[in-house]
């Protein structure tokens, strides 16, 4: 079992001095990965409802929030620190140019001796799309575009590709991920989400609620088109109670992320930095899960 921190580029986290502090204490404390948020914009008075709430709105993040872009945010704490994973949770794909999204994960991959971890979704604010310019009635399908290319481009000694949203012939995209490619992890708690992974995803993370259901899913979706589902890597929120964490790992679940912001509930397990010491022998006691 793998433990790492959600979502570190939120709250306090955003003032660069404390991101700093608080990646390098999850690194020491044995964390395996430090994951982040991403919304371009914020628009004023968004009509689109959040998934993960009863008011439809985001707990914490509104149009007075600071919130650093992902990759660079990333890049920043990569400079920091030497072990510890960085990843998206997610990065919404389908409002990027997937052929720039590729060259810069590449970079921040080879550059941080393959670290990168690239939690990928279709996104929900409606909003936000129409004022970036992308097609929010697309995100499904140009994100499984967006996927293929972007391997392509990491992998193939001669990048080509011809899909529904991409095409190109011939192109070369350097420096390569250090590992030959960079792990894309599907996040969302929905059947969608769960057949994305199944049929592309190199893991799956659905950060709400019972995944179970959801697992299977992928993992049947995964035979289905050919796949070995003992592939695909599962993440899970840390449970409410941690003698729960056996039933996860029973599940198949791989990886657990712990959260480091918020006012209540299982935030205040992580009050700060400071913290961070007292997990280690929890780390360790489920390392061989």
């Amino acid at each position: 079992m793998k433990f790492g921190l959600r979502y570190c580029n939120t709250g306090r986290y955003t003032d660069p001095a404390k991101g700093v502090e608080l990646v390098q204490a999850g690194e020491a404390a044995g964390f395996e990965s430090a994951w982040t948020v991403e919304h371009t914009v914020i628009p004023e008075g968004y009509e689109s409802s959040y998934p993960y709430s009863d008011s439809g709105k985001m707990p914490g993040i509104d149009t007075a929030t600071d919130l650093p872009d992902p990759l660079i945010w990333m890049a920043y704490m990569a400079s920091v620190t030497s072990r510890i994973k960085l990843a998206t949770g997610i990065l919404i794909l389908s409002q990027h140019s997937p052929v720039v999204c590729a060259k810069q994960v590449a970079t921040l991959d080879a550059m941080s001796g393959g670290r990168v971890l690239l939690g990928i979704g279709v996104g929900w604010l409606r909003e936000e799309f129409e004022i970036i310019g992308a097609k929010f009635e697309e995100r499904g399908p140009r994100c499984d575009d967006y996927m293929k290319a972007m391997r392509a481009l990491w992998q193939m000694e001669r990048p080509s590709y011809d899909g529904r949203f991409v095409k190109f012939d011939g192109a070369y995209c350097r420096p390569k991920p250090t590992n030959g490619t960079v792990p894309l992890i599907v996040g969302g708690h929905s059947k969608a989400a769960a057949r994305r992974a199944g049929r592309l995803g190199d893991g799956f993370f659905p950060a709400r609620g019972n995944p179970q259901p959801l697992f299977q899913l992928a993992r049947d979706t995964a035979k289905e088109h050919g796949r070995d589902p003992d592939e695909i890597e599962f993440t899970a929120s840390l449970p409410e109670n941690l003698d729960d964490i056996p039933v996860l790992a029973a599940a198949g679940v791989q990886r657990i992320l712990v959260p480091v912001t918020g006012a209540a509930g299982l935030a205040n397990r992580i009050r700060g930095p400071e913290d961070l010491k007292e997990w280690s022998g929890l780390i360790e006691k489920y390392a061989d899960l």
